[in-house]
């Protein structure tokens, strides 16, 4: 793990992983990437202003929040602003682009959570 410097620095949802050395689904991240990011945010946000003794420990909040976060919808959490974006609701849209009502490259990532395969760049 590295500094807080660094956890300051990154903009990317994988480059979060990478830093607290979580291993991840890429397409469940391409299919909930927002979501995720958000949630983390909120966890992120709340230690503001809280002393945790220490940048370390700090960290590991930040980590074991990530890891929470993740595993929550590894298991097949559905935020509420799901049901506002068909794209969630319908297994046989594309799931990452949402381009599409029909795309043939859609495959369930985990738990109802269906990711299309042939769109794995995709980033917001």
């Amino acid at each position: 793990m590295g500094t807080l410097d660094e956890f300051q620095k990154i903009t990317d949802t994988e480059d979060f992983f990478d830093f607290f050395e979580v291993p991840f689904d890429e397409r469940l991240i391409n299919a909930k990437r927002f979501h995720i990011m958000k949630k983390f945010g909120e966890l992120v946000e709340k230690a503001t202003g809280h002393d945790m003794g220490s940048e370390v420990k700090l960290l590991e909040y930040y980590r074991f929040a990530l890891i929470t976060v993740y595993k929550n919808f590894e298991n097949g959490y559905s935020p509420s602003a799901a049901d506002v974006w068909a794209m969630f609701d319908n297994p046989s849209a594309c799931g990452s682009c949402s381009t599409s009502s029909s795309c043939n490259d859609v495959e369930e990532v985990s738990h109802g959570v269906h990711a299309c395969t042939s769109h794995n760049t995709l980033s917001f």
